[in-house]
């Protein structure tokens, strides 16, 4: 539905995407003359936050173009050499090193949160749990319960996980090493919303079921956790890479071996030096998880047309129509000083 690809971008076109010059006239918007390319991952959930900023962007003038789809890790470098201009889905800190590898602060724009408290984690049927007294993810290094969540006949727990090149991906893959649990279960990987579909469909059949999942994000309004589902904890901390000190206990103690996360705005920062108005409006947008999950419901009921998500932005935007005129207002008052 959103396939585009990042290909062909001229050298040119990139330093035009950057460094378009922001309009001094008084009586002209700050965005005008100034192209703006967003990119955004394959995940369709994530257009409607990306279109709630791209419809911003044209309230204070911006030539807006098409979105473009790109993986999480290419994007942030897209996004540091300035052949993208804003990505709205930058989870902190799972992306931290996409974000470091890209060329961190000296390159990416990153100011402001623009949704908080997601969560992420492992989650298994309610059912089984309560039967079985399944608590934490280790458990299933028991072959006898880890086979309880086989799909395939291969003996060992089908885990539903992360399309490859996801932060997640190097979280789960790195936790079955660290949990040893590598014999037991087997993470499954490909088209995330096919393969939530086919979890989905297993527990409808009533059937047990072991996945990967986060909010916002619309499967946590269809399997709810503690009603149909259960989080699974860590037996304790371990994230790959530079994250490899950092406790992921949460407030109430639980640990589902992620972090919290916050949604952020990232962009080139060449253009938000150029742009202050749009510099302004990345730090201060805003919006909560649950209008998010609420949106990504709809689209799962059906509602999931690019008309049907520019349908879902602009009924946000009348809804809140205070705040978003509030951000224009400080957006273009930044443009002035």
């Amino acid at each position: 539905m959103f396939k585009h690809t990042l290909k062909n971008l001229s050298l040119s076109a990139a330093m035009a995407l950057t460094l378009g010059t922001t309009v001094q006239a008084g009586d002209k918007l700050p965005g005008e003359g100034v192209e703006v390319q967003p990119l955004q991952s394959s995940i369709a959930e994530e257009t409607f936050q990306t279109l709630l900023v791209d419809k911003a962007l044209e309230k204070l003038g911006y030539d807006v173009k098409p979105i473009k789809e790109i993986e999480y890790a290419t994007g942030h470098v897209a996004i540091g050499n300035g052949d993208g201009t804003f990505m709205a889905d930058h989870w902190d800190p799972l992306h931290t090193d996409f974000f470091e590898k890209a060329g961190g602060d000296k390159k990416i724009f990153r100011e402001g949160v623009y949704a908080s408290g997601a969560l992420q984690g492992y989650l298994i049927d309610k059912k089984t749990a309560d039967e079985y007294k399944i608590k934490s993810i280790d458990q299933l290094k028991d072959p006898k319960l880890a086979k309880l969540f086989d799909a395939d006949g291969d003996g060992k727990a089908d885990l539903a996980g992360c399309n490859p090149g996801w932060g997640c991906e190097a979280v789960i893959e790195h936790q079955l090493d660290t949990y040893g649990l590598r014999d037991t279960i087997t993470h499954k990987q490909g088209t995330y919303s096919a393969i939530i579909a086919d979890t989905i469909a297993r527990y409808q059949q009533g059937k047990p079921v072991l996945y990967y999942t986060w909010t916002p994000y619309w499967v946590s309004g269809v399997l709810v956790p503690s009603k149909d589902t259960v989080w699974l904890q860590v037996p304790f901390s371990s994230l790959p890479g530079d994250r490899k000190d950092v406790d992921t206990t949460l407030p109430d103690g639980s640990n589902y071996g992620f972090q919290a996360n916050n949604q952020r705005i990232i962009a080139n920062k060449q253009f938000t030096d150029a742009n202050p108005a749009a510099a302004k409006l990345f730090s201060i947008m805003n919006i909560s998880a649950s209008d998010i999950n609420a949106q990504n419901l709809k689209m799962r009921d059906g509602e999931k047309s690019e008309k049907d998500i520019g349908n879902h932005a602009d009924a946000w935007i009348k809804g809140h129509q205070e705040t978003f005129d509030g951000w224009i207002k400080e957006a273009m008052t930044a443009a002035k000083k």
